[in-house]
């Protein structure tokens, strides 16, 4: 059975973030395609998980197949969507998954700065990719409300890689999502949410996960 290798990289990031770099490279050098579309599509003020989760559908080939996907933070979260809805994914790899985003999110934003999103439509959001602010749409928070993680629940191979000391979404969140699932695996890393300092062990992690010979 033929395999493909897909990369969804995190809210307000882009394909050139330093694990998509960074995974792109290790992938090459064993001679793998390690695809990592650009989830803001040109036009990250209307983004939404939904909007994601129909991109990313539209190149998962045909049955058999086999498609691995990594998502870090807003991707993994995605990914995890996309494993309960497309059958063409065998394994999930998630990078800090932004499990319970906006319940993390939004208090930091303040209630007033809540309410004025809602009336302005649009709220100056930093974008990490682009390096300046951008407007993002209140439709991002609607349709991401949607999404309840209790609904997933397709039993496939899932790993989850999450740094303790993690300040945007606590690794407790990867904690709870694998407690009643037994099909995750949960490894937990000396690192931050951007788990920079422990790239190549990441790399080591799915390599083994992912049954990849070579460096």
């Amino acid at each position: 059975m033929s395999s493909k290798f897909i990369y969804l990289h995190g809210f307000a990031s882009s394909p050139q973030s330093a694990k998509a770099v960074y995974l792109c490279d290790r992938f090459a050098q064993i001679g793998l395609s390690l695809c990592v579309p650009d989830l803001n599509q040109g036009d990250f003020s209307h983004l939404t998980i939904t909007r994601q989760l129909h991109q990313v559908g539209t190149l998962l080939p045909p049955l058999p197949t086999s498609v691995t996907v990594v998502g870090s933070s807003l991707g993994g979260l995605t990914a995890a969507w996309l494993g309960q809805n497309y059958q063409q994914i065998q394994r999930l790899v998630l990078l800090a998954p932004a499990f319970e985003f906006l319940t993390h999110w939004l208090p930091r934003l303040g209630t007033a700065q809540l309410q004025q999103w809602q009336t302005d439509r649009y709220l100056q959001t930093y974008h990490y990719g682009e390096n300046c602010l951008l407007p993002l749409d209140y439709d991002f928070v609607l349709d991401a409300a949607q999404y309840r993680e209790t609904e997933l629940s397709r039993p496939l191979p899932t790993l989850i890689l999450h740094g303790i000391h993690d300040e945007v979404i606590p690794v407790q969140s990867s904690r709870d999502f694998a407690r009643h699932r037994p099909w995750v695996q949960l490894i937990e890393l000396d690192s931050d949410h951007a788990l920079a300092n422990v790239l190549p062990e990441i790399w080591d992690i799915i390599k083994a996960f992912c049954q990849l010979s070579g460096k």
